[in-house]
């Protein structure tokens, strides 16, 4: 009788530990917060690789860093101006090394081979993926994703 209520009394206090460990710096899930807009570069320009033609996206209205043992994925939403834009990707600005604990990506996408319609949001959606090493994330404290007409921020 004694060893089950011993054995419910242990389990009890170490979920109720769970609440602290959860809300703290020492889950890996807690790394970066929720994405916010911040300013876009004046011109809308940003310099990229002379023999890539794609453009950067015109909005960027979703992005997100998820965290897994062995570092990060970070994954944006663009919408472009019409239906059919596509290799979509996000290149690393300065060589992949942050600048001042900032780590800036641009969502470039090429445009479509014909013209397209306009459609619904949700028709226009394009998403890009990159994953980033718990090496790479050391000096990281900021990561930002930088389309024609904003940017999107995610901070530790």
């Amino acid at each position: 009788m004694r060893l089950p209520v011993i054995g419910l009394l242990i389990l009890t206090l170490t979920l109720s530990a769970c609440g602290k460990v959860r809300e703290s710096r020492l889950n890996p899930f807690n790394w970066f917060g929720r994405s916010e807009v911040v300013e876009a570069p004046a011109d809308g320009v940003v310099p990229g690789r002379p023999y890539d033609t794609r453009i950067l996206v015109s909005q960027v209205i979703d992005m997100e860093v998820a965290q897994y043992p062995s570092g990060a994925i970070i994954r944006a939403t663009g919408l472009p101006p019409t239906q059919g834009w596509w290799k979509a990707d996000l290149v690393a600005e300065n060589g992949g090394l942050p600048v001042d604990g900032v780590l800036t990506y641009r969502f470039v996408i090429a445009e479509p081979l014909t013209p397209k319609p306009v459609s619904t949001q949700q028709s226009r959606e394009v998403t890009a993926a990159t994953h980033l090493s718990n090496v790479k994330l050391a000096d990281v404290r900021q990561i930002v994703v930088v389309g024609a007409q904003n940017s999107r921020a995610s901070r530790r």
